[in-house]
């Protein structure tokens, strides 16, 4: 099972929009996709239709589970959504809270990894929608994934934002017992617009290593896509948004390929 979260710690960079954009293309191929909601914000869980403030079970119930390594929460929090293939651990406001109720407790940054390991002869690939605030959830996160994909928008205040992000990788990386693989994908790039090629520039020399070699492109049908509660690559799939992701999904597998129970692509 290959799990990546996507995360930054600017908010409106393209992060639900990747975990969806991501995992409709992988349903759609086959693959037993799981995505799970982390922000309390519940963006990603309106987006299946489904409302944070009075969902009854929500990622926040695997945390008021004394131990989540026995427990049948994890199978129980699961929502199906209207798309083959395609689950959903939502999110409630309550998740809010965490911080505050859990201090220092022992082990609850691990909650997560033990959750989706129980899941793990469910799905082949997971995909964690993470908050824009580093704590409890975000750290949950991380430590679950094997992978962190990093959407950056191609402005100059998203550049300073990633410096933030970048030291936040850094800091739970050298906390964890497994290397973390870092990717940045370029997104809401204009192509009309010196900003967003001066922005990918600084991309290009900063990160080279991390980076991406493609971007994203503005594309207004995301908006469409969203108010219609339906992945991009499924809704249009040649539209100029869906053959980037595609693109995407393709280096990504290339670099993660899915077990050999997966479906046949």
């Amino acid at each position: 099972m290959n799990i990546w979260a996507v995360a930054n710690q600017k908010g409106g960079v393209g992060k639900t929009t990747t975990t969806v954009s991501l995992a409709g293309l992988l349903s759609a191929k086959g693959y037993r996709t799981l995505v799970v909601d982390m922000d309390p914000h519940g963006s990603l869980t309106v987006y299946f239709g489904h409302d944070p403030d009075t969902i009854e079970r929500s990622v926040y119930s695997l945390f008021q589970v004394p131990n989540i390594a026995s427990s049948d929460m994890p199978r129980r929090v699961i929502k199906q959504t209207r798309f083959e293939g395609l689950d959903l651990l939502p999110a409630s406001t309550a998740m809010a809270t965490l911080d505050r109720q859990l201090g220092t407790q022992d082990g609850k940054g691990l909650v997560i990894l033990r959750a989706l390991q129980q899941l793990a002869d469910r799905y082949d690939y997971v995909l964690i929608d993470c908050p824009p605030i580093l704590g409890v959830l975000m750290v949950n996160a991380m430590a679950a994934c094997q992978s962190l994909l990093i959407p950056v928008q191609t402005e100059f205040l998203a550049l300073k934002g990633l410096e933030r992000m970048m030291r936040t990788t850094a800091m739970i990386t050298r906390a964890r017992r497994s290397p973390l693989g870092l990717h940045i994908v370029p997104t809401m790039f204009d192509r009309r617009t010196r900003a967003s090629h001066e922005a990918l520039k600084q991309l290009q020399s900063d990160y080279p290593e991390q980076l991406w070699d493609a971007v994203i492109p503005i594309d207004t049908q995301f908006r469409e896509a969203s108010r219609k509660g339906v992945p991009l690559p499924i809704m249009r799939a040649n539209s100029r948004g869906s053959i980037a992701y595609r693109e995407l999904l393709t280096w990504l597998q290339e670099i993660y390929p899915a077990d050999s129970r997966a479906a046949e692509s």
